[in-house]
């Protein structure tokens, strides 16, 4: 299947994923600090783009993590890599009480993927 054309104020045909976490009321201040206290070593990550932990507001109990990256190689890399490391006690969040990793926060995920095909910022003044 071809490419979509681009249109010029996109500058590349980034990738977004996005996690979907069913997050129980009682474990989102959980989530939350645990996000907060992230290693952060997705930022450092080549073709790393964009983060965004998405809070619900209201009908789901579901946080949405959202990275953008320049492309699903590099998306791969980082999940083989960095990622990987952090969720099996090479970094992240410290574990629990004798060294014992902490119990999830999430009782369910789900990953999304897309592509950017438009984009646009605001306009200048």
């Amino acid at each position: 299947m071809a490419r979509p054309v681009i249109p010029e104020r996109c500058h590349v045909p980034s990738v977004v994923k996005i996690n979907a976490l069913t997050v129980p009321a009682e474990q989102r201040e959980v989530l939350e600090q645990r996000f907060a206290s992230r290693a952060g070593a997705v930022e450092g990550s080549d073709g790393f783009e964009w983060f965004e932990l998405l809070r619900p507001v209201e009908g789901t109990d579901q946080y949405l993590v959202y990275t953008r990256w320049r492309s699903e190689e590099d998306f791969q890399a980082w999940m083989e890599g960095p990622m990987k490391a952090a969720h099996q006690g090479g970094g992240g969040a410290a574990g629990g009480a004798g060294g014992e990793r902490p119990k999830p926060a999430a009782s369910g995920s789900s990953v999304w993927s897309f592509e950017v095909v438009q984009q646009a910022a605001p306009k200048q003044a």
